[in-house]
């Protein structure tokens, strides 16, 4: 664990400096009606002020069809689905206050950041009231709410370490799915994914390891989740995770081998059952796919090097990219896959293994 200081900046001698620069010292010349040569006279620039630059909108740790919402917009204008006997689900807005708490239990010491929130395919509604309102005639108190399928990300950017020139900061997160739970019947059992890994700061891509996500964390209340997220938070291995991405920067495959390994991985979801059940599992879809082989030549972190090979750490950076256009419900799975991917292959490099079919 490596703790970052933030460089702070001496306002008053930056301030000095500016005044400074806003003045020009003028020499001119004698006459009666000037001072003498050695006379020196102090103008003011006029400075041509240009238009304050938009800052550059930070990129989302996920894209696809997701928008930002805030913990309070969860909490105060969202209604809470049910089940079918009326008893209420587990909230979006409590299951990320759940993890929060947690978070600053683990981590008193550290800087932890507000929850960024992303939700997808939101569930419209209205009050009784409005039953036969035509929709442009409904006011905004008459209008109900929710979102099938939410993530969040905390980040605790005191806790950091550089790998191959990237920052990576501690983030600790979870997803709700809606739509994979049974809201027609009586209440059961609820089901939430939670992880802890690290946020790449040069992409936002998010990096997971297999001992650093739950994707099934089934629950009956909110003592139950709070309790498993501890549990999941005090088993994860940091260290030997980041050991681990080191280990990616110092293997690479050639052009040749990045091109079999991208035309066997949209083979493989064609492979005969028992043959694919030899092979680890990769989840990504064509259209990713394309994007990590579009990205090998074009992106500017993560592309080959001149003589066309491409280090794990790069194409793990490709795939975690690629990984943004997933859907809410599908995205942790594919976080994960994209890290045992990259090992796999680091061990096909090694000695001979099951993951040698990628690349033969």
């Amino acid at each position: 664990m490596e703790l970052k200081p933030v460089n702070s900046t001496n306002t008053a001698t930056s301030a000095a400096v500016e005044a400074s620069e806003n003045h020009l010292m003028v020499i001119t010349p004698a006459s009666d009606n000037t001072p003498q040569d050695d006379d020196i006279l102090e103008a003011e620039v006029v400075e041509n002020i240009s238009p304050p630059q938009q800052k550059e909108k930070p990129k989302a740790f996920i894209e696809a069809n997701t928008e930002q919402v805030t913990l309070k917009h969860l909490k105060d204008e969202c209604i809470i689905p049910v089940f079918r006997d009326n008893e209420k689900t587990i909230s979006h807005f409590e299951f990320i206050d759940s993890v929060n708490f947690v978070v600053h239990q683990c981590f008193r010491n550290e800087t932890i950041l507000e929850p960024d929130i992303r939700v997808s395919h939101k569930i419209n509604g209205r009050i009784p009231s409005a039953l036969n309102k035509k929709v442009s005639e409904l006011e905004d108190w008459e209008k109900t709410k929710y979102y099938e399928r939410m993530m969040f990300v905390i980040e605790v950017p005191s806790i950091s370490d550089i790998i191959h020139g990237n920052e990576l900061s501690l983030t600790i997160g979870g997803v709700r799915a809606l739509n994979h739970e049974s809201l027609f019947s009586k209440k059961s059992i609820e089901k939430f994914k939670v992880f802890v890994g690290f946020q790449n700061k040069v992409c936002t891509n998010l990096l997971v390891s297999t001992d650093g996500i739950a994707l099934e964390i089934r629950v009956s209340g909110l003592q139950d989740l709070v309790k498993r997220v501890f549990d999941l938070i005090g088993n994860y291995n940091m260290r030997i995770h980041l050991d681990t991405m080191r280990e990616f920067g110092k293997y690479s495959l050639s052009e040749h081998q990045f091109a079999q390994m991208i035309g066997k991985a949209r083979l493989y979801q064609y492979l005969p059952a028992a043959h694919k059940k030899e092979i680890p599992a990769l989840t990504f879809n064509d259209s990713q796919f394309n994007a990590v082989a579009r990205d090998y030549y074009a992106d500017k972190s993560f592309c080959r090097d001149v003589n066309g090979d491409i280090n794990l750490w790069k194409l793990y950076g490709l795939f975690t990219g690629a990984n943004k256009s997933s859907y809410i419900d599908t995205f942790l799975d594919r976080s994960v896959s994209a890290f045992t991917f990259s090992e796999s292959l680091l061990q096909a490099l090694e000695h001979e293994s099951k993951m040698s079919w990628f690349l033969s």
